[in-house]
Parts: C-alpha cells; structure tokens; sequence
C-alpha cells in the first residue's frame, strides 16, 4: 500500500485494482489491512488516503452478502471517520466548498449524522484563528 503514494497516477490504479481484487477472495482481511494502514499512517495525504478509502469501498460493495456484521460495523465506522479527516484535511485550503458539501447534509427535520458533526468540529478546530 505503500505504493499508492507514488505520483503515477497508472501505480496508483494499480494499487486500487490490486487491492480490489484481492477484496474479493479475502474481503475481511483485506478491509482489516486497509484499516490498520490507514490508521498507522495517519499523516497519509488526503490523495493517498481516497485511493485506500475508495478501494475498501469497492471490496465492501461487492463482498456485502460476505461480511461478517461485526467486520461491516467496525469497517463503516472507520471509513467514516476517515472520510471525514479527509474532508477535513482538503478543509485546510477549500474550507468554502467542503463547507458547502458537507451543509448539504443538514436536513430540516432530521438530526445529523455523528460524523457530520464531527467533520464540523474538526473543520473548526483546523481552520480557527491562533
């Protein structure tokens, strides 16, 4: 996985494709490695990281019927919260637009997702004045 770092965007397919199609003979597995490198890595750039994170969305639709309820909770969880540190990451230069994506997720009537919250609070956190 250390590959997806490489500025070739043909390698980073590459390392898309390969990680797809080992999802589909080991899904479980691989959704754990996924998860386990983005975690020990967590200072990955936000390009990098939506290789993975696209990659182990791919594995999980395609092996859904497969996974075990645990590994699917824990998997949705994580992927969560790491798309949410990469909106928060591309937060740091684009604050407008994600601030616009992510408000379209704030319907009347309804209260939002946890990680919506959370991505806020991040955007906060990051984009506040010294």
């Amino acid at each position: 996985m250390d590959a997806t770092t490489d500025k070739d965007p043909q390698v980073q397919e590459q390392i898309y494709t390969a990680l797809c199609f080992l999802g589909d003979s080991e899904p479980e597995e691989i959704l754990h490695c996924c998860d386990e490198y983005l975690r020990q890595h967590d200072k990955l750039a936000y390009p990098h990281r939506v290789i993975i994170l696209k990659a182990m969305e791919t594995v999980v639709k395609n092996n859904i019927a497969l996974l075990d309820k645990s590994t699917a909770k824990e998997v949705i969880r994580d992927w969560q919260e790491a798309a949410s540190s990469v909106l928060v990451a591309v937060g740091q230069r684009f604050i407008n637009k994600v601030m616009e994506e992510v408000l379209t997720k704030f319907q009347p009537g309804i209260l939002p997702h946890y990680f919506v919250l959370q991505t806020f609070a991040n955007l906060s956190v990051s984009n506040g004045e010294p």
